[in-house]
């Protein structure tokens, strides 16, 4: 019990430090030189606190909502992380809402597809346990900006309480939002024209975006299940639930990734409240049944202890992958080793190919 409390204290700590709130995502009408603007679609099962309101908080809703953004990012915005405001929101020095606005679905579908940068794909970034909602908006404008993608952004936020206590409230929100993220998947890639879909899931977010792809294999939406492309940082799953969902997806068309850490904090939590049952974003890759059954259900499995992270939890290395994992994948890339490439199923270690 000492050492689940002193975990939970841990989470806690490293969350606290003016925790921001949708106060931040206030619209201002300041223009910056040379801050970079992105406009970011947003899904969501989060209820909006007021009728027609971007103010989305942490109750559910049972209708989804849909929603666009536009953030501007800070001249001297420095890689992996989220400049927040201070008591004032100034686009010199911090991430700032430039606009919000609530759109239909038929809007949304709309202005994704005519969106200029979906020819490069779409994004959809699904968020883990413990995020509030302007959270995890400004971790995908900060994704979207380091990795420089030029797909389409688009957020899938689910009601996350947005509190280290709230474990299981969360896992309840995660299943109530499966339908919603399926929806969401169907209708981009009918709309994608053969253009990528490709979905990074955070966390507790994995849990959510493997129940979705379970759902559209049992629906026979096997069209769908082909044209998406999977990243899992972190996924805070139980490896045995993860076994019977693969089961049921089978080995996915386009090569699934995870991101995986032993030392993340965070995921020995989730073990420790789960009966000590283990996590598959802390798999040990040196057991040679992890590389076999990654090849077979064409999975890549990649351990990014090399990466740092914010804080002592060790739960976002991913952020720092962002920035380089398209280079990482290049065939010109100075980080290949041979004809090896970090997308390909079974195991890579990623300080390999950062010494290469």
């Amino acid at each position: 019990m000492r050492s689940i409390t002193a975990a939970l204290l841990l989470l806690t700590i490293s969350a606290c430090g003016a925790r921001p709130t949708n106060e931040v995502l206030r619209p201002t009408s300041a223009i910056v030189e040379d801050a970079q603007i992105t406009q970011v679609y947003v899904v969501t099962t989060r209820a909006p606190r007021a009728a027609g309101s971007t103010d989305f908080g942490s109750a559910p809703s049972l209708g989804t909502s849909y929603a666009a953004f536009s953030v501007s990012t800070p001249p001297g915005h420095q890689t992996g992380r989220i400049e927040w405001p201070g008591d004032q929101t100034d686009p010199a020095t911090s991430f700032a809402t430039v606009d919000s606005t609530i759109i239909r679905e038929d809007e949304f579908r709309a202005a994704v597809s005519n969106d200029p940068r979906r020819r490069s794909g779409v994004v959809v970034f699904v968020h883990g346990f413990n995020h509030n909602f302007p959270e995890a908006l400004y971790r995908l404008v900060q994704l979207s900006v380091d990795s420089r993608a030029d797909g389409v952004p688009v957020l899938f936020s689910w009601p996350s309480a947005g509190s280290p206590f709230a474990y299981l409230a969360d896992k309840d929100a995660v299943a109530f939002s499966r339908d919603g993220l399926v929806r969401t998947l169907s209708a981009l890639v009918d709309d994608a024209e053969g253009a990528s879909v490709q979905v990074v899931a955070h966390s507790m977010g994995a849990l959510l975006t493997m129940e979705a792809l379970r759902q559209l294999k049992l629906e026979g939406q096997d069209d769908v299940l082909d044209q998406l492309s999977v990243v899992m940082a972190a996924p805070d799953i139980d490896p045995d639930v993860f076994r019977a969902q693969i089961a049921v997806i089978g080995p996915m068309a386009r090569t699934m990734t995870l991101l995986v850490s032993q030392d993340d904090r965070a995921l020995d939590l989730s073990s420790r409240l789960s009966s000590h049952r283990a996590r598959v974003g802390a798999l040990d890759i040196a057991d040679p049944r992890v590389e076999r059954a990654a090849r077979t259900a064409n999975i890549a499995i990649v351990d990014i202890s090399a990466l740092p992270a914010s804080n002592r939890v060790n739960h976002d290395r991913y952020v720092e992958l962002s920035a380089i994992y398209g280079e990482l994948n290049s065939e010109q890339s100075p980080y290949r080793t041979g004809t090896t490439a970090l997308s390909e199923a079974g195991v890579h270690v990623l300080d390999a190919f950062l010494r290469n």
